[in-house]
């Protein structure tokens, strides 16, 4: 594919995304269709689209590239099924909570629970956490584009960060919630329509059947998911599966972006319905999504495609889209093109919206009868805030750009660990410790020494415990550090509490 064509389609992709934003604009773009969609989302179409939010750009290029690591293959399968029992939970504990709640951010039950300190803590971490994982997950998907489109155009990459985030900010700046349901669902659509059509074209070039194709995956030396056999790696099946239940309650359940889509809902049991079938969906195309990248592997090896490298660094993260964009015929490449663009851009329109509902609500309490200005200011305060989040996701990505030198996946999950701990360590402590409440000014020290401790044992960890390797339990770790921490400063609740 020639970048001019790569271009034309991502812009005629955005046109149709622009469509439904000014239809649905047009009809009302007050703060109550931004927040909460107007509390009257379909609960098929919330399910449907959260694919598209939950999975983004790095689980389209980064999950498949893994495979190839004779550590990885398909361990990250283990993650995904701590992923399933995280999303139970949060239907059948979070969810009814914040119904009975009637929330509209989900972080004032922090501030009814513990006070307004704690509130305003969990939020920052909220704003922290989501603005910079978001912009890892859109880097990834710039440094496609750059390399395979703007290059040839001599574009600076900060331009095409610019570009990329003034599209989504132009779609998304009017309906807010109740764009992106829409648009997401559509973009889910392109998404999982590109992983089946992947696979098809790769077992065609293979001259696989479907059958030949289960095998040869099988038969690989990509394709074993369980790893019991040795507790000090990072791939071991309990941290894996312990690891994706708690990042999936801290990352999902206790952040604005997926849990405000769930809010949308107009009851209880259509937001459940959501989550439980959004679970399953979830499940299968992770499967899929690590086929894909078992098949890519042995396309490579028959036609000897080499690693793709950055600055002479082997990138597994850019080997999808070489064999997409080079080996391929037009029409996977097309596929693919849309998949990615799909992926990434349904995850950041997301989070540009939940960091402009949490701000609002959370900081400028625009929920408050106190705070209530004329509809005209609401709108014309809510623009600025939205703008605001758009430049400094700007930011965080030329910066990240600048010093990145990990994979992508690694570090996007190595940043939520620290910043995501906190969370839980608040909200279990608001959950469990119902006789107790907090000293509210220490909560915020309590939160930074969790964090600061983890990446003191993360950093050390070859002095303090050997060849003992941290993963995705260091979030646990973290949690359970600030929930040690609120109770050296708990103090009994006044009265009973009803939470």
């Amino acid at each position: 594919m020639s970048p001019t064509l790569i271009l034309s389609i991502i812009l005629v992709y955005f046109g149709l995304l622009l469509f439904i934003a000014y239809r649905i604009g047009k009809k009302s773009s007050d703060n109550d269709t931004f927040f909460k969609a107007n509390k009257n989302s379909k609960w098929y179409l919330v399910a449907f689209g959260m694919i598209g939010t939950a999975l983004s750009g790095v689980t389209f290029i980064s999950v498949p590239g893994a495979v190839g690591n004779p550590e990885n293959q398909f361990s990250y399968f283990q993650f995904v099924l701590g992923n399933a029992l995280g999303f139970i939970l949060i239907a059948t504990v979070l969810l009814p909570l914040y119904y009975r709640m009637n929330l509209t951010s989900i972080y004032s039950y922090i501030e009814q629970r513990l006070g307004v300190v704690s509130y305003k803590t969990a939020a920052s971490i909220f704003l922290i956490s989501r603005t910079i994982g978001s912009a890892f997950r859109l880097y990834l998907v710039v440094l496609v584009l750059q390399r395979y489109v703007f290059d040839a155009f001599h574009v600076p990459f900060a331009a095409t960060v610019l570009i990329s985030l003034g599209l989504i900010f132009a779609y998304t700046y009017r309906g807010g919630l109740k764009t992106i349901i829409i648009t997401d669902t559509l973009q889910t659509f392109f998404l999982v329509t590109s992983v089946f059509l992947t696979i098809y074209f790769i077992c065609s070039s293979l001259n696989y059947s479907p059958t030949q194709a289960f095998e040869a995956v099988k038969n690989s030396s990509y394709s074993q998911i369980f790893f019991y056999e040795d507790y000090l790696k990072g791939h071991f099946f309990w941290k894996q599966l312990l690891g994706g239940i708690f990042v999936t309650i801290a990352m999902v359940g206790l952040d604005q972006d997926l849990m405000q889509k769930n809010l949308s809902c107009a009851t209880i049991q259509e937001a459940q319905k959501n989550m439980f079938t959004f679970t399953g969906i979830f499940i299968l195309i992770n499967l899929f999504f690590l086929s894909v990248g078992a098949l890519l592997y042995l396309y490579a090896a028959q036609n000897q495609i080499a690693i793709p490298t950055v600055n002479d660094v082997p990138r597994t993260d850019l080997l999808f889209p070489e064999i997409a964009f080079h080996h391929l015929e037009i029409i996977p490449a097309i596929t693919f093109l849309l998949g990615l663009t799909a992926a990434t851009f349904a995850t950041t329109d997301s989070a540009l919206t939940a960091l402009t509902t949490s701000f609002c609500v959370d900081f400028l309490h625009m929920d408050k009868p106190e705070n209530q200005h004329s509809p005209q200011k609401q709108v014309r305060i809510r623009h600025q805030v939205h703008l605001g989040f758009s430049f400094l996701m700007f930011l965080v990505i030329v910066l990240f750009n600048i010093l990145n030198d990990e994979s992508v996946v690694k570090m996007i999950f190595k940043v939520a660990s620290y910043t995501y701990g906190p969370l839980l360590g608040l909200y279990g402590f608001g959950l469990f410790m119902k006789t107790k409440t907090v000293n509210d000014r220490w909560v915020p020290l309590v939160c930074i020494m969790a964090p600061l401790l983890c990446w003191g044992m993360t950093t050390y960890a070859k002095e303090l415990f050997g060849a003992y390797q941290f993963d995705n339990e260091l979030i646990i770790i973290n949690g359970l550090l600030t929930f040690v921490g609120l109770l050296f400063i708990s103090k009994p609740a006044v009265g009973q509490t009803r939470f």
